[in-house]
């Protein structure tokens, strides 16, 4: 049986790779848990409670030596040292940027899984770890520039006068940026929001925030290919600087969350910049690891300009909501072993010709195997395939054909009410308005709701019951056999629909339908 160790990450650090609950469900893939003693103690996660999960708490030698090790920060040299020489090291190892430590596990033989080169793709999505990470974090930063604006987010009329709304620029629209947006937005906030990618502006509305375009009429901008921003052009670089200056100026708070994924964070603001801004402002940096956007940002640190602008460069902004933030990585990191374990036995298999478990590869067999192939994806719409050449083009609709095909409607409609026998008139006449009704009725409902809608017209369309119940007496017996047949079909017609409608709308109920 294979043996994990979870470990307990360095000073400053207060995640952990897997919460108790995780580990239980590890245990059920097969394998054997190891966890170093105190290693969820920061978020929260006594020992006790991994032990109850069935798990084996243990030392830091003990957990560093198993078979496969977890972990979220990358391993020092003392820490590879620890690592057997055919171990499977599974953690954040920033393959673009360190290659020195890539040389490393691979000189010490070990198999290393890079949780932060997981490929976006849509089958990816529940082991991308830092779609996960970054989702916290911009909320945490929000929730930092709240607590050192001297104001409230939101605008509020009090006896005491008027209190405007405080105005946020988000810089960056992805999943962190996002994240941000929908927070300072919840809190009331004026929120506006860029990004190089015009895709994500119908994103930014959808949760209460206003794209502001980067207009550069001479180019055509590139649409994302791996989901992710691109580097941009001088001549969107000039322009935006142009924005950012007068964005500066006029908002309160400023949030960047700017990466190119294996370079340094592109300067966004300038040192002139942030001393357009009013005293009592507040800049948060989330790209101050990696260079930062932010002239002026320090790393890990809380900088008070001289005309006192608060700039926040903290790295930490998911380990700051260390449990919620340790349970979404396990989850994670769950699910990538789930896919690693397709026997569910406890053996981790990897397979090279699957383009995910190839892309986390990044050391195997005593060789660097970063980078991986690229793999191509397109936040944007797949162009529609062109006509083949010999199908036959299609016509648009003739106006004049609608409107001939309306008059023999109305002129058929006409001849059955005057001249068919009674009471079919009638019950032609109210079948058509029914259809014309109908038409405009479903029309308006959104797409969403149309199986609510349907499943409660089934519902309704069960009135047939009544008419069955009438012959339930009749006197002859085959008609009360065919009576009592309709009453029970359409009666559970009319319970299924309504049920199934009770159900779909449940689906559309903020918080817990019950």
């Amino acid at each position: 049986m294979t043996r994990i160790g979870i470990v307990a990450e360095p000073a400053g650090e207060n995640r952990v790779a897997v919460s108790p609950a995780t580990t239980a469900r590890i245990v059920a893939l097969g394998y054997e848990v190891a966890v170093e003693r105190g290693a969820g103690t920061a978020s929260s996660f006594p020992d006790e409670a991994y032990a109850d999960a069935g798990a084996t708490v243990v030392d830091r030698a003990e957990a560093w030596g198993a078979d496969v090790v977890l972990a979220i920060t990358a391993p020092t040299p003392a820490d590879i040292a620890r690592l057997r020489p055919d171990a499977t090291f599974v953690g954040l190892l920033s393959p673009a940027l360190r290659p020195e430590l890539l040389e490393q596990l691979a000189a010490r033989g070990v198999t290393a899984l890079a949780l932060d080169a997981v490929p976006r793709i849509s089958r990816a999505q529940s082991m991308d770890v830092l779609s996960s990470m970054a989702n916290i974090a911009g909320y945490r930063a929000v929730v930092e520039a709240a607590h050192e604006f001297g104001r409230f987010f939101t605008g509020q009329v009090t006896a005491a006068g008027k209190v405007p709304p405080a105005k946020v620029l988000v810089a960056g629209a992805g999943v962190a940026g996002l994240a941000a947006i929908g927070a300072a937005s919840s809190l009331g906030a004026i929120v506006r929001a860029t990004d190089p990618r015009p895709e994500v502006a119908d994103q930014v509305r959808s949760i209460g925030g206003e794209y502001l375009a980067v207009v550069v009429p001479e180019e055509q901008q590139e649409v994302s290919s791996d989901g992710y921003a691109k580097a941009t052009s001088d001549a969107y670089d000039r322009r935006a600087r142009e924005l950012y200056s007068e964005q500066a100026a006029e908002v309160d708070v400023v949030i960047t969350t700017a990466l190119i994924p294996g370079r340094a964070a592109p300067r966004l603001l300038t040192a002139s910049d942030i001393a357009l801004m009013k005293p009592g402002s507040v800049v948060v940096d989330m790209a101050a690891g990696q260079g930062g956007n932010v002239e002026g940002s320090v790393a890990g640190e809380r900088v008070v300009t001289a005309n006192g602008v608060i700039i926040l460069g903290y790295t930490d902004l998911a380990g700051r909501l260390p449990q919620q933030a340790s349970q979404l990585y396990g989850t994670n990191l769950l699910n990538l072993l789930t896919l690693l374990t397709p026997g569910k036995d406890g053996r981790l298999t990897l397979d090279h010709d699957d383009v995910v478990q190839r892309a986390v590869t990044v050391t195997q067999g005593g060789a660097v195997t970063w980078p991986p192939p690229a793999v191509a994806v397109s936040a944007a719409p797949a162009a529609a395939p062109p006509a083949p050449a010999s199908a036959p083009a299609r016509r648009a609709p003739n106006p004049r054909a609608r409107l001939g095909l309306a008059i023999a409607g109305i002129t058929a409609l006409f001849l059955v009410c005057v001249f068919a026998p009674p009471p079919l008139p009638q019950h032609f006449l109210v079948l058509t308005l029914s259809v014309v009704v109908g038409f405009y009725v479903i029309g308006k409902v959104a797409h969403a709701l149309h199986t609510p809608l349907m499943s409660v017209t089934n519902a309704i369309s069960g009135i047939i019951v009544v008419g069955a119940m009438t012959q339930l007496g009749s006197a002859s017996l085959l008609v009360q056999l065919l009576a009592t047949v309709a009453v029970l079909v359409a009666s559970i017609n009319i319970f299924g629909g309504f049920a199934v409608t009770r159900r779909m709308l449940a689906m559309f109920r903020k918080g817990d339908a019950k």
